[in-house]
């Protein structure tokens, strides 16, 4: 029969004693670091563990690199439609402010041509804009925001910067109806700049085209020929562009057909010009003369009679009478 016999001395003291152990391993290690400093021999065991323990390390670092690789892969995938978005909407409101760039320095194009067109025509002018136009095909009428408040009168011109563009037909306190020149119910003097035949430009209902119903077949206009206006009439000023001459055709009849393009920007501008007219200058030569002063008949001092006679007066029969003066 088998007997357990129980030993009651400790584990760690059963072995060789401790401090045998500490000093072994002293001096294994103490001999490792002069084999180190002196011959590198643990370099090499290192490098050889190095090279065995490597793919053990990126195996383990694999997963992590891996999650990196997708978060970030994904974060820049928003960040860049997020800047995507962003640089689009820059884009956008860049080529906004362009186009509104351009459209002001279409603007002041049009405002210095007009201002230097009607330099020397008009006394004073005044810039208004079209707030609304007539849709009605057959009336070619446009809405302007300057009124009587601002001076503007029934009958007054309106030009822009390439021609004449209508005149005021009706006004209110804050607001004028302007006319065009190519509504069928206006008409206009003009005469041809090259050589110099008056007649009338009647408009036709289309903005492109005036007709001039009243040239006969021996009228000297050719296709080409600027139209002026004549100042007749007194509304419009004198020598401003009104049409081209477009088409001439001389049938065996009495009349020329004649048709003429308005040089005004009729179906474009957003501005025109209402327009006061200088005074008109008065030539000194058609000016009745003052009345001669009457002479002494004798010097006071010497008795004696005047040598000068006294000054004929013209009868008024054969005085002229200034232009648009009263007697």
């Amino acid at each position: 029969m088998v007997e357990l016999t129980h030993d009651s001395r400790p584990i760690i003291g059963r072995g060789p004693p401790l401090t045998a152990y500490f000093f072994t391993l002293a001096a294994i290690s103490v001999a490792l670091m002069v084999a180190d400093q002196r011959y590198r021999q643990i370099d090499r065991i290192r490098e050889s563990l190095s090279s065995v323990v490597y793919p053990v390390q990126r195996a383990v670092d694999l997963p992590f690199r891996a999650t990196d690789w997708v978060a970030g892969s994904f974060a820049d995938r928003s960040r860049l439609r997020q800047d995507n978005l962003e640089l689009t909407a820059r884009l956008r409101l860049a080529n906004l402010q362009l186009q509104r760039f351009a459209v002001l320095e279409e603007e002041n194009r049009r405002l210095r041509d007009m201002r230097e067109n009607t330099a020397g025509i008009a006394e004073k002018v005044l810039v208004a804009a079209i707030l609304n136009v007539d849709l009605d095909p057959f009336r070619h009428r446009v809405l302007l925001d300057k009124g009587a408040t601002d001076g503007v009168f029934k009958g007054q011109a309106v030009l822009d910067g390439d021609g004449i563009f209508g005149q005021v037909a009706k006004v209110t306190s804050s607001t004028s109806e302007v006319i065009l020149i190519s509504d069928a119910e206006h008409a206009i003097p003009v005469q041809s700049n090259r050589s110099g035949v008056r007649t009338i430009a009647v408009g036709t209902g289309d903005q492109n085209k005036l007709s001039l119903p009243f040239v006969t077949v021996e009228s000297d206009l050719q296709e080409g020929d600027l139209l002026l206006s004549t100042g007749m009439g007194g509304v419009f000023p004198p020598g401003y562009p009104v049409a081209k001459v477009s088409k001439v055709r001389r049938a065996g009849s009495t009349f020329a057909l004649v048709e003429a393009r308005p040089t005004a920007q009729l179906d474009r501008a957003r501005e025109v010009l209402l327009v006061w007219f200088k005074a008109p200058v008065v030539d000194n030569a058609l000016a009745p003369p003052a009345p001669a002063a009457p002479d002494d008949a004798e010097n006071a001092t010497t008795g004696q009679a005047a040598t000068t006679p006294p000054a004929a007066v013209p009868a008024p029969a054969t005085v002229p009478a200034a232009p648009g003066g009263g007697e």
